[in-house]
């Protein structure tokens, strides 16, 4: 009801009411006609102050839209709006909650993506570095296939990053679906230790395996493998040539353990907390490697409901420590 059409009818309603109480005595409709002004008026004044402040939410609401983060609620806590307002609040925390979450996952991206870039300029430059010196009339046969199997080292390690990066997209985005088979401890390891055992060799470093009893473990055999491929490079990779990378897998009533240790430089101290975090780096013992291998490890073991941890030994190399627990924990 607007508020012309409001004032007529209370008007009208004043002068019947008026003529009636007229028609007994004049006091009475002055008395009458008095009242009925003072409660219109206490009625405008009413709904005046109820726009205004309806008026005001509103323009809080479009001030919150234009991300002023500075508006605060208290004012409406008593009276008709307070549960509108409660309302509103709510769903401002959850929108700037919402934002916040969506301004860090656009940060992460665009730093992903810088590294991606980072990581794949280097061997990209190298690879047209090489392909260039290919060109020259001079070059001899030993040469010629020297310069091939460095390409071919640097397109192997790029494949690596862009399918282990594709993987890990996929799993943080809850794509893939982990089979729940029966997984044997010994096939797993075989299957690892064989995809690695050419790079071992090639490096000189001896690569054993010990496994006691028949461990097992309910899983997915494909991406566990490739988990424990990339636990195997890194630790082949910080191993030096005549040291040793030793796979152990053993099993009780509570978990199937793996154990993946090596007689390396060990990891620094200050690294421990951070080196399963994608892309990390430092000038220590993440220089060499990508800082994606270990975070798609850490990625695909506790999606299994597993854990993976990383230590030192003494009096020197690191133990990164698998366990895929039987009951929950």
């Amino acid at each position: 009801m607007s508020a012309r059409v409001r004032r007529l009818i209370h008007f009208l309603i004043t002068m019947t009411g008026a003529a009636v109480c007229l028609y007994f005595s004049v006091p009475c409709a002055v008395i009458v006609t008095v009242m009925s002004v003072g409660f219109l008026a206490l009625y405008e004044f009413t709904i005046s102050q109820r726009q205004n402040r309806v008026m005001k939410l509103c323009d809080d609401i479009d001030r919150i839209l234009r991300r002023d983060d500075t508006i605060s609620f208290d004012e409406y806590k008593e009276g008709e709006l307070s549960i509108l307002s409660a309302e509103v609040h709510k769903m401002t925390i959850r929108l700037r909650e919402q934002n916040s979450e969506l301004f860090a996952e656009k940060q992460f991206a665009k730093e992903a993506l810088e590294d991606i870039s980072h990581q794949l300029r280097t061997p990209l430059t190298s690879v047209m570095m090489i392909l260039g010196l290919m060109r020259s009339q001079e070059l001899t046969e030993e040469s010629r296939m020297e310069y091939l199997r460095e390409l071919y080292e640097l397109l192997a390690r790029m494949k690596w990053l862009i399918e282990t990066m594709l993987s890990l997209s996929r799993i943080e985005a809850d794509a893939v679906r982990f089979a729940r088979d029966a997984v044997s401890c010994r096939e797993l390891v075989k299957r690892s230790v064989d995809a690695v055992s050419v790079t071992a060799e090639l490096k000189g470093v001896e690569l054993t395996v010990d496994i006691v009893g028949e461990p097992a473990f309910v899983g997915d055999l494909h991406y566990t493998s490739e988990a424990v491929v990339n636990l195997l490079k890194n630790a082949i990779e910080h191993t030096p040539e005549g040291g040793r990378v030793n796979v152990r897998a053993d099993g009780n009533n509570i978990s199937s353990n793996i154990t993946i240790t090596d007689t390396g430089e060990g990891i620094p101290e200050k690294e421990l907390p951070h080196i399963f975090e994608r892309f990390y780096r430092s000038s220590d013992y993440t220089k060499h490697g990508y800082g994606i291998g270990l975070a798609f490890a850490k990625k695909v073991i506790t999606a299994q409901d597993g854990s993976l941890k990383a230590m030192n030994r003494k009096p020197n190399g690191a133990e990164f420590d698998i366990r895929f627990y039987k009951t929950a924990v």
